[in-house]
Parts: structure tokens; sequence; C-alpha cells
């Protein structure tokens, strides 16, 4: 007999992980990670509210709490999400830890194995990992600067039903998009919704960038003109700090009750310290500047990377340009494969994500993901000038040899992690 579920199969350890433990190393300049910059926020005044918490509040934020998540947090998640046009009430809203949870939770609610998931192609790689891990099968849409083509969309939604097969939601991140750093646009969110509407398939709009365009614009998110048939996942990682590990859902009546069981399942309760350290935060500091400050800090080093893009990059190479977020995408010319060619990046020094990373079904050999958010300026230029000189190297390579290097596919997602996420 078996000894473990059926379900593992789908696990696999990521293939760069071992690599990003050398990546991670002070000379090597890594492009990799989603870590957001954190040196602006107010590190001493912070640490003085966390002792007023522990010291007034102390019994309630180290206590057990409710699995839905504190009252007042969720009103503020309200408020927060009320800046891209969502009216929401707090009783709708459920706190995880994480949005990464957020996403276990809708997928264990509604999949089945051997349901299908409608996602975007590339997709974010912790969202592939959580699909798959719960035997769901995934299906790629195609998208282009402006986002999911609509067309695309309700072409697969015909395929797949063509086929037999149950789709149970279609996964989007709408506004500066992990790992192609593109943003829908306002005419397709409307469309996508009609579409999705009318054929009865829920969206799952994921949006943890939505607050961090770099010209102040706050796009009006999907959910916010479609409250029974959107999900939206939302995220303080981005905008504050990741390690406290708080996200949130907000669902139609009906599905936040299942939510709020399956999230009391896996953790009885999202941590009270954690929610309490967020509310505060958002009660006594100036936090819609420091949202301002991130874009400022990420908009220069955007600028940066595109720059250095430009300067060093081989005839044929094409990349995104994001208006916000963390990440451009970058296409290398015909012949290139980004997973083989990582070690030989990390022994010049500079990381990167291979794009196979990001799709279920090993597309994406010829892509690869460039994050802006953590290294300086000055850095993403010196780790962009040594990624060509890699580049140029498997260059004269192919024309040595007079034939495009083998390529290697990774069989699906790599799992996420902060060298991914």
């Amino acid at each position: 007999m078996p000894l473990y579920a059926q379900r593992t199969a789908g696990m696999r350890a990521s293939a760069v992980r071992s690599l990003f433990a050398v990546a991670n190393r002070p000379e090597v300049v890594s492009l990799a990670g989603g870590m957001p910059y954190l040196a602006s926020l107010p590190l001493e005044q912070l640490s003085a509210e966390v002792g007023r918490l522990v010291a007034e509040d102390g019994l309630v934020a180290l206590q057990y709490g409710s699995g839905q998540g504190i009252a007042e947090l969720r009103e503020q998640i309200c408020q927060v999400m009320a800046l891209e046009g969502i009216s929401a009430h707090p009783d709708d809203v459920t706190v995880t830890v994480g949005s990464q949870m957020a996403l276990d939770l809708v997928t264990r609610v509604f999949c089945d194995p051997g349901d299908v998931i409608l996602a975007e192609a590339p997709s974010y790689v912790g969202a592939l990992t959580t699909f798959t891990a719960y035997q769901a099968d995934v299906v790629h849409i195609a998208m282009d600067d402006h986002g999911l083509i609509p067309e695309a969309v309700a072409a697969a939604i015909v395929a797949v039903r063509e086929s037999g097969r149950r789709i149970k939601f279609l996964y989007t991140i709408p506004n500066f998009h992990n790992p192609a750093g593109v943003t829908m646009s306002d005419e397709r969110r409307v469309e996508i919704a009609r579409i999705c509407r009318d054929a009865g398939v829920p969206i799952l709009e994921d949006n943890p960038y939505g607050l961090l365009g770099f010209d102040d614009k706050v796009h009006r998110a999907i959910r916010a003109d479609d409250a029974e048939n959107v999900i939206y996942l939302g995220s303080f990682s981005k905008t504050f700090a990741p390690g406290l590990r708080v996200g949130w859902v907000l669902a139609p009546h009906a599905v936040r009750e299942k939510i709020v069981l399956a999230n009391e399942g896996s953790t009885l309760n999202p941590p009270v310290f954690n929610q309490m350290v967020v509310s505060r935060y958002l009660s006594n500091f100036d936090w819609q500047s420091q949202v301002k400050a991130y874009r400022h800090t990420y908009a220069e080093r955007r600028d940066a990377m595109i720059g250095a893009l430009r300067t060093h990059m081989p005839e044929g190479t094409t990349w995104t340009y994001p208006e916000g977020g963390f990440y451009v995408w970058v296409t290398l010319p015909e012949g290139f494969d980004a997973a083989a060619m990582l070690p030989r990046a990390v022994t010049a020094r500079v990381a990167y994500v291979p794009g196979t990373a990001f799709y279920s079904d090993g597309f994406g050999s010829r892509q690869m993901r460039l994050s802006f958010c953590y290294p300086t300026p000055e850095r993403i230029v010196e780790g962009v000038r040594r990624l060509a000189g890699v580049l140029e190297n498997e260059l004269e390579v192919m024309r040595t040899f007079g034939a495009p290097l083998t390529r290697q596919q990774l069989r699906g997602p790599s799992s996420p992690s902060p060298d991914t996420a």
C-alpha cells in the first residue's frame, strides 16, 4: 500500500533552489527574488509601537483569536480596498497567513482532482504549485502587453468544456503581473468579467501589487464591478512587511463561510499578534506616504533595469515595460535556454528565475524573470551587465557549434520560496 497521498506526486522541489543558496551570497547580484525593499520603513517607531502593543494589549495579542481574523483589521482592509473601487463589508473578509495561504484555501474549497483552472501564460509560480498540489489541471491563456486576451479566455472556456472537463475558476494577476510585469487594461477587465460571468466561471483576482503603480494611478479592481463572481486576494507583504505574513480573501458570503472553515482547519486562527501589528501600523502611521515612497524607489530601479537592458542585451532580446510592481519579463533570442544557462550565470555572479518556473506545461525556456525591487540601481546595472556577458558567451558557443543549445525543460512549476515569490 502506498505510504503517501496521491497528491504528493505533484510536489517537486525547485530545480534551481540549490543554485540560489549560492546566488544569495553578497558577491552575486540577485535579480531573482521578489523581496520588497524594507530599508525605508520607520523601524525605530515601529519598534516602539510593537513594545506598546505588548505592554497595553499583550494578553489579547498573544492569545488565540477568530478564524476569520480580528474585526478592526478587517474593517481597515475594507478601507484599503476602497482605494481600488471595492465596496465591501468586513464580514466578507477573511484574514489569512499571507495571500499564499489564501490561494491554498480557495483551491481547497473549489477543486477536486482533474478540475481545470484557467491561468495566464505565464503565471505566478506559487499559484501553480498550489494548483498542482491539489491535482488541478492548469490551462494557460495567452496574454499580451495589455494583459489577458478576452478572445483567448472565451475560446479556452469553450475548448475545455467541449473536452468534458470542469472549469472551477480563472486565476489572474491584473496589476503589474508576476512574472510578466504587464497590466490588464480597464476595457479588458470589464470584458473578461462579462465573459466569465456569462459562462458561470468565477474569477480569482490576486492583487498584491495594486497600490504600487509608478504613475500613482490605482487601477479599478475587477471585483469592484462584480461582487458576486469575483474572489479577491490581497496582501500586506508588498506594501508593508512580508515577514508578518498577513493577507486576506474577500469572497461572496456563501464562499466566505467555507473559506473560514478551511482557515480554521489549517491554523485555528491567523496570528493575532501579527494582525494587531498591521492594524496599529494602518492606524498610527502615514502608511499611504510610505507606499508612495515605495513607488518612487521601485520606479527608479525599474528605470535602471530598462536602461541597462537597452544598453547591454544582445540583438533580438525583448522585454516588458512594467508600470508598477517588481518585475521585468525578458524573452531571449532563438536558441537560448534560460534554465540550462542559469548555472553559468550564477558562476558569473548574477541570478534570475528561468521562465519555465512560471508555466505548468514546460514552456518558457527562452524567458526569464528579472526582479528590480531589492538591489540598488547600481547593482541592477551591474547585474544586467554580467548577464549580458553570459549571453554573449552562449552566443559564441552557438556560433562555434552551429546549433542551438540543448533544451533542458523543468517539469512542473518550481516550489515558491523567497527567491521566486
